[in-house]
């Protein structure tokens, strides 16, 4: 974690911490999901942070894959990847960014849905927040070395395909996800990412 708190306007990217958590609880108990994964509960999130809020926020971070196993849409489970959440915030909770890769390889395990997520709250949706909040996490992202980063996004989801896009993301292939999110299309975005070098230090 680099501790760093990246801005563009009034819109800020910060790392998960007490002072932002009311607001993504209350999020959550309106029903809203940083998970685009059918099935996630909300409820089962918010019963987490109550019992033990500190060791919720840690596990927003990640880095050592130290956190429980991954359960699919399927009900399968599998091993975590390191990776990271950031969230959105412009004087208020905003929404979430999602990183996660597999260390020393820009590859990913073929359940894996591409290395970037997001997820912008109803409240906030229409003021361009998912195209600038990627657009910072993507400065983030670089420092981790690698190339390029892979989102994916379903075919109708114009709204996501703009954001995408709008970040220098170029369309790979049309593709069947895996049996475990139920082989449905989807589309799969590469983002070129600069090299580590080139953003230390900012």
């Amino acid at each position: 974690m680099s501790g760093l708190v990246l801005v563009d306007g009034e819109l800020r990217l910060v790392w998960p911490a007490r002072a932002y958590l009311p607001g993504y609880m209350a999020a959550l108990a309106q029903g809203w999901s940083p998970n685009n994964v059918p099935g996630s509960s909300t409820g089962d999130t918010l019963a987490q942070i109550e019992h033990d809020p500190d060791a919720y926020l840690a596990r927003m971070v990640d880095r050592a894959a130290q956190g429980p196993a991954i359960t699919l849409p399927d009900g399968s489970v599998v091993a975590r990847l390191p990776g990271y959440r950031m969230w959105l915030w412009d004087g208020e909770f905003c929404g979430v960014m999602d990183f996660r890769w597999q260390p020393g390889t820009a590859s990913l395990p073929a359940h894996v849905l591409g290395h970037v997520g997001y997820a912008v709250i109803p409240a906030k949706r229409g003021k361009g927040y998912a195209t600038r909040g990627l657009r910072l996490f993507l400065r983030e992202l670089a420092r981790e070395g690698l190339p390029y980063v892979e989102l994916i996004t379903d075919p109708d989801n114009i709204a996501s395909q703009k954001v995408i896009t709008s970040n220098g993301g170029v369309l790979l292939e049309r593709f069947r996800k895996p049996a475990q999110y139920g082989e449905a299309e989807g589309l799969r975005y590469r983002i070129a990412l600069p090299p580590a070098q080139a953003v230390a230090g900012q």
